[in-house]
């Protein structure tokens, strides 16, 4: 490739099997000329286009199953392209690679319907991921004038973060997108390890199949069985008719299983047997079932202590530990409160048709500096009271619960990550200054360790009155 808008030949896209046809959009060609390198299987062809506009024009009368926007090209113009694509090629799959200042751009996008973005620089590993990832959905795409199959359910209820924890999170989560094995989740009550589970399956090859949840800490343990496996007529008393069991409503689709960890021994014979055979008997049945369900099991606590207790199998866990994931605590990841409170304070403003406008410096303060023992599922709830209590268009200290009032008030924490604009840094420690001392301009400049005239000219200059 020498030229823009060259085209080299990856593959051939006849018969079958044919492989999709790739574009990138970027200042220079070398990301094209970096991924013909790395050789994909499932890829035809690499294409370049130096600006978005070449790139539309060229979309118009070559087919583009995967699209790869870069820099400068994702943050100006992402959301316009989505809009277009959709409009003239809904079946192509959108890539945004961003640079951290970028990445704000990059979410608006995703949200508006891109595929994925990641962050550059971007490891070869990470990227072939990315494209096989994004290559197993065109294949399993609806083809042009069938309607595209309907969301699982609580589909907005999404993964929300900006934090390096997070976004380590989102690279595992796009690793395990693009595999069949096994996944174990292991985090906190409340860290969200559900969510974790329906975008592996939603990203996965399995999207069109059935992503079956049973959280086995509901069910009772006489009844794990029966709920896993079903049963035949007359199996048990009380057994008055057939049931199919959620192994095989998920037979070629995903199931979940949360709180793997409560099974008893006898159930985890009956799951190890089911994955090494990948057949399983009914209660009180004779005739072996065939699944193909993917399992991904998820535990609040460390399996590896089951076991050494004697109340996990130790040969269970390896088949289920082969691909581990673990979603970090909301303490680890303070950060990203302000954004989870600006996402619940949406869904639940129209949820019950309020206008909450947003919360005081000192709620931040309070929510940042709390250690959040319910993590995020806490905080959710949180915000729902609050929502619901709050009678003007700010959540102030009075709207959150009671620990909140009657703990001693811990010292407000600011958080930022690594690489933020020292102008931020110093805007936002300014206006928390002011807001801890009740707009007192004198303590506010004690507090910030700088005199009444250093304060007024950084008032001056971020525009704060």
């Amino acid at each position: 490739m020498n030229c823009c808008g060259a085209v080299v030949k990856a593959g051939t896209r006849t018969g079958k099997h044919a492989g999709v046809a790739l574009m990138v959009v970027s200042k220079t060609s070398d990301l094209a000329r970096r991924i013909e390198s790395l050789q994909i299987r499932s890829l035809a062809s690499v294409a370049y286009e130096p600006s978005i506009d070449r790139g539309l024009e060229r979309i118009e009368s070559e087919p583009c199953d995967v699209l790869i926007v870069t820099g400068a090209s994702a943050r100006a113009g992402g959301i316009e392209l989505l809009d277009v694509l959709r409009a003239g090629s809904p079946r192509t799959q959108v890539l945004l690679l961003v640079r951290k200042r970028g990445v704000r751009s990059a979410l608006a996008a995703v949200k508006a319907g891109a595929y994925q973005y990641a962050k550059l620089p971007v490891s070869d590993e990470e990227l072939r991921l990315l494209i096989e990832t994004a290559a197993h959905r065109v294949a399993a795409s609806p083809s042009a004038g069938r309607a595209a199959p309907a969301p699982p359910a609580d589909v907005d209820d999404g993964l929300v973060g900006r934090s390096a924890p997070m976004q380590a999170l989102y690279t595992q989560l796009r690793q395990a997108e693009a595999t069949e094995v096994p996944v174990l989740l292991e985090g906190e009550t409340g860290t969200g390890k559900d969510l974790a589970a329906r975008q592996i399956h939603a990203g996965s090859e399995r999207r069109q199949g059935p992503y079956v949840p049973v959280n086995l800490a509901s069910v009772p343990a006489e009844l794990v069985a029966s709920e896993l496996f079903g049963h035949e007529k007359g199996a048990y008393t009380g057994a008055t008719r057939r049931r199919q069991g959620k192994f095989e409503l998920a037979r070629d689709g995903t199931i979940f299983l949360d709180e793997i960890g409560m099974v008893e021994q006898k159930v985890q014979v009956s799951l190890l047997r089911l994955i090494e055979q990948r057949k399983f008997y009914r209660l009180g049945g004779k005739q072996a079932i065939s699944t193909n369900a993917r399992i991904i099991a998820a535990s609040n606590r460390n399996l590896i202590d089951l076991v050494r207790e004697g109340r996990f199998r130790e040969d269970l866990y390896y088949r289920l530990d082969v691909f581990r994931i673990a979603l970090p605590p909301l303490r680890e990841r303070a950060s990203d409160i302000p954004l989870l409170v600006d996402e619940f304070l949406r869904r639940y403003n129209e949820a019950f048709g309020k206008n909450v406008l947003g919360i005081s410096p000192a709620c931040v303060g309070l929510l940042e500096s709390y250690d959040w023992p319910g993590n995020v599922r806490e905080l959710k709830n949180i915000v729902q009271r609050a929502v619901l209590v709050c009678p003007g268009e700010v959540i102030l200290p009075e709207h959150l619960p009671a620990r909140f009032q009657t703990e001693a008030p811990a010292p407000q924490r600011v958080t930022f990550e690594v690489g933020t604009p020292l102008d931020e840094v110093e805007q936002e420690m300014v206006r928390r200054a002011l807001a801890a001392a009740g707009n007192n301009r004198t303590q506010a400049a004690e507090l910030l360790g700088i005199s009444r005239r250093a304060l007024y000219n950084r008032l001056h200059k971020y525009g704060i009155t």
